[in-house]
């Protein structure tokens, strides 16, 4: 085995997974307990299904809006300081959940943290992509990625135990409290590679040992309004975008209207729909780590990036359909069963943005991965609402129709458009 392929023995870049899968798990958690909160929230201010509909999707109009600015920022600012006001002020607009009693009021703080957050994931995968070589990338990609469901595996039951105590108020409050201790953890202890005091010389020439993770070499001086048009005109990344948006459609299900489906629609008691609401996002976390490590044994075992890259993403959303068996059924169990299914095959599915590592030009990552998330994010702002309208009669049937034809259609996208797996040229 060559030095090249020989992992050394001091792996600083495994703590720096960890302090990223730990921000994800923040950020997911100040994202969703709105859905924990939901439905006694409603009750309190009386707010109906369209209002509510509103309420969850308010976030994603300014974090859709800012990921292409967001990833002008990332290209262009040290993650160390992007990442610590990021975090610090979302979690403050957090804080003042429980302070409000208006809708509007409401509308406006998830709004906030929509602008706070946007540049998140862009910077996640800058990160990665500084500090993991290509071998190992799609692995480091679901670990953190997974922290979105994981934290809301295990906290869910925790945030609705907080919510049950505390009131919906204390929910938020508490949830801001704990985003602030992150924000002040990131400041002291990330760091990039380069910069880095205690990495060793053999982690930082095995880390940077490919050209795909060596973009500082490759990337611009400056932004230039130029660079934005690349990102929109070629359409093997717009496949990746309206596959983004199509899986996107069930994470927002979850993150949104699950808690509320499962007390309003199918008449669980609030406790316990806490702990039985864990289950798919413990099989979503499950799916979502062995979707990179397969991946990655793919490619080590020798098979094409079309088949070690698409396998996960093709099988999952396949899985994500098996949505539709709720609506057929009135039993508890298979409820969860179908539900847990979905979301599983949801996780294997999200290692996507390893794509934007093999297919983005290189000096515009964070461009790309910004409209990436963009057009993504849109399944943020157009689901919730949907469903509220689909919903106000009584009925959820129709929203599951609907989320398993956006399944469907990211499916085909990822088959047909994206084609070939290769990095798109500027010229």
């Amino acid at each position: 085995m060559n030095s090249k392929e020989q992992a050394p023995i001091f792996r600083k870049r495994f703590n720096i997974l960890t302090l990223v899968f730990i921000s994800v798990v923040i950020n997911y958690l100040d994202r969703s307990n709105i859905s924990v909160a939901a439905y006694q929230l409603s009750e309190d201010l009386s707010l109906n299904s369209v209002q509510m509909g509103y309420i969850f999707s308010a976030f994603a109009w300014s974090y859709a809006l800012l990921q292409i600015p967001g990833g002008i920022l990332v290209d262009n600012i040290k993650a160390r300081f992007l990442y610590t006001f990021m975090i610090i002020l979302w979690s403050i607009a957090t804080l003042f959940h429980g302070l409000v009693s208006s809708f509007y009021a409401l509308i406006g703080l998830r709004a906030s943290i929509g602008v706070f957050q946007a540049p998140s994931f862009p910077t996640n995968n800058a990160i990665i992509t500084k500090w993991f070589p290509e071998r190992e990338r799609a692995s480091a990609i679901a670990i953190y990625t997974s922290g979105q469901y994981v934290g809301l595996a295990f906290l869910t039951p925790v945030l609705v135990s907080i919510q049950h105590y505390m009131g919906w108020r204390g929910l938020f409050i508490v949830s801001g409290i704990l985003g602030l201790v992150l924000g002040l953890i990131w400041y002291k202890y990330y760091r990039d590679p380069k910069n880095h005091k205690t990495i060793s010389k053999s982690e930082l020439d095995y880390i940077t040992q490919d050209d795909n993770n060596n973009i500082s070499k490759k990337k611009s001086s400056s932004f230039k309004w130029n660079d934005i048009k690349y990102a929109f005109i070629n359409p093997k990344l717009w496949g990746l975008y309206i596959g983004q948006f199509c899986i996107g459609s069930l994470i927002i299900f979850f993150l949104t209207w699950f808690p509320t489906y499962l007390v309003r629609y199918r008449g669980i008691d609030f406790l316990e729909s806490g702990f039985l609401a864990s289950i798919p996002f413990l099989a979503a976390f499950v799916g979502v780590l062995l979707s990179g490590f397969t991946s990655d044994l793919l490619v080590r075992k020798g098979y094409s990036k079309e088949i070690a890259r698409k396998f996960p993403i093709i099988c999952g959303m396949l899985l994500s359909t098996c949505i539709i068996g709720v609506n057929y059924t009135n039993n508890t169990s298979y409820i969860i069963f179908f539900l847990a299914l979905a979301f599983f095959g949801n996780g294997f599915a999200s290692t996507t943005w390893i794509f934007i590592s093999l297919m983005s030009p290189k000096k515009l990552i964070g461009i790309v991965g910004g409209t990436f998330n963009f057009i993504g994010a849109f399944s943020a702002i157009i689901t919730p609402i949907i469903i509220g309208y689909l919903v106000q009669h009584g009925d959820f049937r129709p929203a599951i129709f609907f989320i398993v034809g956006l399944t469907i259609t990211g499916l085909l996208s990822f088959i047909f458009m994206v084609g070939k797996i290769k990095r798109v040229d500027l010229e």
